[in-house]
């Protein structure tokens, strides 16, 4: 079991960036694979980015391929989502969770953080 905190959301206009940030608790982040979700009001929670315990694999979803980047830092215990080119569509409540392999569905994810909001304006 990991704890997860996210930081990093916030507001930003229409083209910016952020960063976020998760970082976990416990001394077995590095064996757990990392993704990021993200849900907007009315819409189901969508898997946006994830990355293999070691950095070997990693998934995007197509909407954000070649804008978004997840990365991660063993050493450091987090994980990051570098958010370039935001849209307004970007617009959620971002999520970080750990599970045990690459998976692509939420269900399958056993440890979630709070979540941090995100809002692009235009």
């Amino acid at each position: 079991q990991v704890q997860l905190v996210e930081s990093g959301g916030g507001l930003v206009q229409d083209g910016g960036s952020l960063r976020l940030s998760c970082a976990a608790s416990g001394r077995t982040f590095s064996r757990y694979a990392m993704g990021w979700f993200r849900q907007a009001p009315g819409k189901e929670r969508e898997l946006v980015a994830a990355v293999t315990w070691n950095g070997g694999r990693i998934y995007y979803a197509d909407s954000v391929k070649g804008r978004f980047t997840i990365s991660r830092d063993n050493a450091k215990n987090t994980v990051y989502l570098q958010m370039n080119s935001l849209k307004p569509e970007d617009t959620a409540v971002y999520y970080c969770a750990a599970a045990d392999g690459l998976k692509y569905s939420w269900g399958q994810y056993n440890n979630w953080g709070q979540g941090t909001q995100v809002t692009v304006s235009s």
